[in-house]
């Protein structure tokens, strides 16, 4: 294809994109055989805003027609993917089964419950944890404040890691090799006229960050939304995530969330000290 028909094709992925709320970074095939393109096919639906059709799919995914339609059926036959009358398909049921298994055996948000719950009662917002899983962050738990708004975030979310409070901390701690691996593969979306479209300076903000110990989202992945938050990290970094209070720009002033800084940071460090305890090496 020459150039123009490439830069059209761009296009047309690109308005796809948009329009179903899929992510790219989901949208490209894995060279890890069928599971991997599997788990590529659960990802595309369910992280896109809206009911995918097959021509959705097979736009993103760059599989040939006859396998996608196969590998599709076997998600719909084992009830992991549901398929309308329509011809849109929705994340399947059994999904839930496997989320609400996980997330009620998850040690970690077990551990971190209380301190959550103890930062919810002194900021009176919504806090949030969430662990980084390649270039998301997934929200595992969520305490919703005293007069709670409507925001994106919701436990088992994925949100970006350039544009959220809990992400940019999170990438804070990452060794200098590992960060300059996820910038490299980052694909920046604006999301507000805050949001970083550029590694250059989200890279300055996470050195700032590295310093001070805590990060701000200044409206960055939602107009009137911002936060706090402190990384959380395994000793050998094979964790990380982070804790944020988070609310509606209008009550939470830069002051406040300067003022929130240290209860962020404390309730991170004791999380920190009771997994070292509760999750360290077993004799």
């Amino acid at each position: 294809m020459n150039s123009s028909g490439d830069s059209m094709a761009q296009a047309d992925d690109e308005s796809l994109l948009r329009e179903t709320g899929a992510s790219r970074d989901t949208s490209t095939s894995r060279d890890t055989g069928t599971l991997g393109k599997l788990v590529m096919l659960l990802d595309l639906v369910t992280h896109a805003d809206v009911p995918l059709r097959f021509t959705d799919i097979l736009a993103l995914a760059n599989q040939p027609r006859g396998t996608l339609h196969r590998q599709l059926g076997h998600l719909v036959a084992e009830g992991l993917l549901e398929l309308d009358a329509e011809g849109r398909y929705a994340p399947g049921l059994r999904l839930l089964d496997f989320a609400s298994r996980s997330w009620a055996r998850n040690e970690f948000r077990l551990i971190a419950a209380p301190h959550l719950a103890s930062l919810h009662r002194e900021t009176g917002e919504t806090v949030h944890l969430g662990v980084l899983r390649g270039s998301s962050i997934i929200y595992l738990d969520k305490v919703e404040g005293h007069q709670p708004v409507r925001m994106y975030s919701q436990i088992g979310n994925a949100s970006p890691c350039y544009c959220t409070g809990v992400g940019k901390a999170a990438l804070s701690v990452l060794s200098p090799v590992k960060l300059n691996e996820l910038l490299s593969a980052l694909h920046f979306n604006r999301f507000t006229p805050a949001t970083h479209v550029k590694a250059e300076s989200l890279l300055a903000e996470i050195g700032e960050i590295a310093t001070a110990g805590h990060a701000f989202d200044r409206e960055e992945h939602e107009a009137g939304i911002c936060c706090v938050a402190a990384p959380i990290w395994s000793d050998d970094r094979s964790f990380i995530g982070g804790v944020s209070v988070t609310g509606p720009a209008y009550r939470l002033s830069m002051e406040l969330l300067q003022e929130w800084t240290i209860p962020v940071q404390v309730t991170a460090r004791k999380i920190m000290d009771e997994m070292r305890v509760r999750l360290g090496p077993r004799r």
